[in-house]
């Protein structure tokens, strides 16, 4: 009895140990997952490889971010964010207007020039920024932006900027189509600006400023709300419990916390500036402004052997640059056949049967707003949401589709948005089976740019965190990640929403989201190589390619 009595105490030993070495072999599994975008290197805007062990980095210490409770793979892993980032500009002393950039008298010159060149070829351009008082300028530091087009084909790229920190930046283009191919450079801000836009993206992270309206019965109150609050005065504390995701208002006077009902942006603050830094924002003198060329703007490109050119698109690797192009005013991704979505029926044909889920911000709305204006079967239910701010609900009901559009949790700008309806999307996420009829579309940028970018990398570590969760329990889930976009600018606007800041967020969105299995929606390319003007929210033509490309993912050509 006792020897049997001693096998079964062995057995039950045993089978114990086995159970807690797959869990940690699964919980192993699933950070790996969600550490896999980690990179062993970075590449800054002068062409130079960071390494990842990096240390020292300058962290920012609003909100005790710089105090977060980080693995060794996440603390890695924002280094090298921040450092690839934070080293785009140079430390020189402040100079005065007159010997800040002026695009005016700089120039771009084309370098590797010829008779003719092949489509897929490189083109070079040398780009020398000069002062207002004409005399070159001997630090880098400037935001260009570059693209190259054909007006007349309706067709457009853009280009890799390297700055050599010396005044001197060097462009690259690759010759996607055969004609007469223009170049344009813009100097978007001069450095002395992006110093500017660096000190208030630290010391003033909150000159956008949020509200909650509190009422029980007859009272009601309004208080600031925000990431975290200044001073000493009693806080109602909204942090999410599963995300942990900050978020504070001051706690009204008559009212209890449990008694808020709505946020909604506060304003924007006033008096950002000097009068000497506002001279860095300026329309028509040095925001968006065209850098004119030294000799010839354009070069010829002739088609390539059609061997060579099939080749061309379809062999890119996973660094491809750039993603895509426009020809006749339709996006063609250079890793893929883009599929053209001109008929409704094509787009109910694709999402028959489909649930899709969007999150985030206004950028992602458009997609609802553009799929319930031209597919007519598919009929918004009214839910009672305030106009622009949603929770927004559409359905087809002979085609069983379901379309969902919600915002992203604070910070956001709406108007109104009920406290109940703050939602994050991780949270949401996690709410979500998955499988081969669902459908998930996240863009979550545009209302960070004002803050800290730890802020907006914790942001995305948590949906990320919920994406791989997603993804391992329904592999077959499709997930879309649409990117930012440029935008067009003033000297308010760029304080809060600058191209430079939303080019800091697509970066960290894109290395965030590297390797982790979703697909991404080009839209800064998209926007940048586009003849149309900037916006926030691109014209008609614009979403309608990038619905054409989130639909090929969803319903990819059968190869």
């Amino acid at each position: 009895m006792w020897t049997n009595f001693f096998k079964l105490r062995l057995f039950c030993c045993l089978l114990a140990v086995l159970m807690v070495v797959v869990l940690v072999i699964n919980v192993t599994q699933v950070e790996y997952l969600d550490h896999e975008t980690v990179s062993a290197t970075f590449i800054d805007s002068s062409g130079q490889f960071i390494s990842s062990q990096v240390t020292g980095i300058s962290r920012n210490p609003y909100c005790g971010y710089d105090q977060q409770i980080l693995s060794s793979q996440e603390r890695m892993e924002e280094d090298s964010l921040l450092a690839a980032l934070h080293r785009q500009v140079p430390d020189v002393a402040p100079v005065p207007f007159v010997k800040s950039t002026d695009p005016s008298s700089s120039y771009f010159v084309i370098l590797n020039s010829a008779a003719f060149f092949q489509v897929g070829s490189q083109l070079e351009v040398l780009v020398h920024v000069q002062d207002f008082q004409r005399k070159p300028k001997k630090y880098g530091g400037d935001y260009l932006q570059a693209r190259i087009h054909s007006p007349k084909l309706q067709a457009g790229a853009v280009g890799r900027v390297v700055d050599y920190q010396n005044g001197f930046y060097k462009v690259f283009f690759t010759l996607l189509w055969p004609g007469k191919v223009k170049v344009s450079i813009f100097l978007v801000h001069p450095s002395e600006g992006i110093r500017v836009l660096q000190r208030l993206q630290k010391d003033k992270p909150d000159r956008v400023y949020f509200k909650s309206l509190f009422r029980s019965g007859r009272i009601s109150e309004t208080t600031e709300c925000n990431v975290c609050l200044p001073g000493n005065l009693p806080l109602c504390n909204f942090t999410d419990l599963y995300t942990g995701e900050p978020w504070f208002c001051f706690k009204p006077k008559k009212l209890p916390c449990s008694s808020r009902i709505t946020h909604f942006k506060g304003g924007y603050l006033k008096g950002l500036l000097t009068a000497a830094e506002s001279a860095f924002f300026q329309s028509g003198v040095n925001i968006k402004m065209p850098v004119n060329s030294s000799g010839p703007d354009w070069v010829t490109v002739i088609p390539r052997r059609i061997k060579e050119t099939n080749n061309l698109e379809l062999s890119q690797g996973l660094g491809t640059f750039p993603s895509g192009y426009y020809y006749k005013d339709q996006w063609r991704p250079r890793k893929f056949k883009m599929r053209q979505f001109n008929d409704p029926d094509n787009i109910t044909e694709c999402l028959q049967r489909k649930v899709v889920h969007l999150f985030g911000d206004s950028t992602i709305r458009q997609w609802f707003e553009y799929l319930t204006t031209f597919v007519p079967d598919l009929v918004e239910f009214n839910l009672g949401s305030p106009k622009n701010v949603g929770p927004f609900l559409a359905v087809d009901q002979k085609h069983n589709i379901l379309l969902k559009y919600r915002c992203h949790g604070p910070p956001i700008r709406f108007t109104t948005v009920f406290s109940s309806e703050l939602h994050y999307v991780a949270n949401e996420l996690n709410g979500i089976v998955g499988g081969k009829n669902t459908v998930v579309a996240i863009a979550v940028w545009s209302h960070f740019s004002t803050f800290p970018l730890e802020v907006y990398i914790r942001r995305l570590r948590n949906i990320r965190r919920a994406v791989v969760r997603l993804l391992d329990r329904s592999p077959k889930t499709v997930v879309v990640i649409r990117t930012a976009n440029a935008q067009e600018l003033g000297p308010e606007v760029s304080l809060f929403n600058s191209d430079w800041y939303n080019f800091q967020l697509d970066t960290i969105l894109r290395r965030m989201f590297s390797g982790v299995g979703v697909y991404l929606v080009d839209a800064w390319e998209m926007t940048l190589a586009h003849y149309l003007p900037h916006k926030l929210h691109p014209d008609e033509v614009i979403v309608k390619n990038q619905l054409d490309m989130f639909l090929s993912f969803v319903c990819p050509l059968e190869t």
